[in-house]
This record gives C-alpha cells, structure tokens and sequence, in this order.
C-alpha cells in the first residue's frame, strides 16, 4: 500500500508535541513520527543541559565520539516523557542552525555524520514526498523558531493522521508563505538570511533573534518585540532599573525615563 509523508507546521512547540503523543496513542509508529522545532534562541535547552551518557563506559561522551550531529537528549527537560519525545535531543543543521529535533527527520539529517541528507532539510522533505513548495515554507518557519509534525501514513490511515494534527491547530501553509513573501522572502536557502523587514507576525517578529534574547534577558524593547516590557507608564517606565539608575545619578536622560536632563545646580 502506497505511503504518504504528511507535514505540519506549529507555531507553539507546546501544540506540536501534544500532536505528537496523539499520533502515538492512535497507534502511529514512533519510527514514522517526527518533530523538530527551531531552537536558534535557546528555547528548548542546548545539549549542555543534558548529562554526558558513556554507554561503553571508557570515558568519552558517547556524542563526541559519535561526531558531529546527533545531539544530547534533552526530551526529560522538554517534558517528552515517554515515546518519540523522550529521545529529542539537540542538533545543529548547516544553514538551519540550532534544531531540537526526533525521529525519521532528524535521522535523515544526521545519520551521514556529517550534517546530511542530499539536500539538507528540503531534500528530506521533498524525497520524502512532500510538495516542494511547502517543504520551503517549512523549512523557512523552523528556521524561524516553529515546530515541524511529519508523520508517515498509509493511504488508508492519512486521513486519520491529518484529522489529529489539524486537532492542535497547525499554520495554514499557503498563508504562511504569503507573509513570508509580503516580507521579502522567496524560498528557503541556507545561507542562514532571513530576508525579510521584519512585521511583528507570529512568522515574522520585530528585531533579530539576537536581539529578541536581549530583551527578554534585560527587560528591555530594544528589538520592538517586547513593547509591554518599556511602555513609559509609571509602572513600567521606559529603561531597565540599572539604566534608570545610571540616568538619575548622572543627570542624563539614557534610559529614556526622564524626558529632561537633570541640570546641574
């Protein structure tokens, strides 16, 4: 019976592993399931958060002598419990960057040692027979930070697979692609660009991804990203404590809560 690979992307990572254990429970092969979710912030923990295993107890870490790509598994920290998630684990993708990633897809991308199916990302959706022009649009969100659900079907089960990833409220993949292109985007390359003005969508936040962590490390809106953190509100004053501090003391207006210098007596 002919197979078809079927893929979704989330914007919450939360929503697609929850699509993940229900595939599972309905009786979908762990090794026919997997996710991977864009981890360039640090989100989803790093491989450093996991212990070292040394299964064959000679005093390397079994992922340094594996080489490069299979990661630490970090599903305890991410909540997988059981199943698929239990192995999820960190991995960097040429081009893509910072994944968390399980299952067939993370295999394909890791299990030349190197970095790779032929291809990379798109080349293991588009061989896995997924259309090539939404393997782009789902390359391009992981990159961005979403989750990606693809799961392997018979004909007779795909309908069953789509009914239960539509449950956990998936992007709308044309319109995705839309915002991606209104952006400046035209296809997924990995050359690690994201060519876009950014438009505060979900698909597409203000600032950078650098940035972004800024802010929420500082409590700051440097990236545009994070408005309800420096609204110029009394309590929320624009500036974070240090830099209002540093403005009293010196009699400048830095942190952008005192809207005139303090002039000197």
């Amino acid at each position: 019976m002919a197979t078809r690979t079927i893929a979704r992307m989330f914007d919450s990572y939360a929503a697609a592993a929850a699509a993940v254990r229900d595939l599972e429970a309905a009786g979908f092969s762990r090794d026919d399931v997997s996710l991977a979710a864009g981890n360039a912030e640090g989100r989803h923990g790093a491989a450093s958060d996991a212990p070292a295993r040394d299964a064959d107890r000679d005093g390397v870490a079994d992922r340094t002598e594996s080489g490069a790509g299979t990661g630490a598994g970090i599903g305890a920290a991410l909540g997988g419990g059981a199943g698929l998630l239990a192995g999820i684990g960190a991995l960097a993708i040429p081009g893509l960057g910072p994944v968390v990633a399980a299952g067939w897809l993370a295999a394909a991308l890791t299990g030349a040692g190197v970095g790779a199916a032929a291809g990379g990302l798109l080349g293991a959706l588009t061989t896995a027979g997924v259309d090539e022009a939404d393997a782009h649009v789902y390359a391009e969100g992981l990159r961005r930070g979403g989750s990606l659900v693809t799961v392997r079907a018979d004909e007779a089960r795909a309908a069953q697979a789509e009914a239960i990833l539509a449950r956990h409220g998936p992007v709308d993949t044309a319109r995705r692609g839309d915002e991606y292109r209104a952006g400046g985007w035209t296809r997924y390359s990995d050359d690690g660009v994201i060519p876009s003005t950014p438009d505060g969508t979900p698909a597409n936040p203000p600032g950078t991804m650098a940035s972004r962590a800024f802010d929420r490390a500082a409590g700051t809106n440097v990236s545009g990203a994070y408005p309800s953190q420096s609204d110029g509100t009394p309590a929320n004053p624009p500036g974070t404590a240090a830099e209002r501090a540093m403005a009293r003391a010196a009699g400048t207006t830095g942190s952008g809560a005192s809207p005139r210098p303090v002039r000197g007596r």
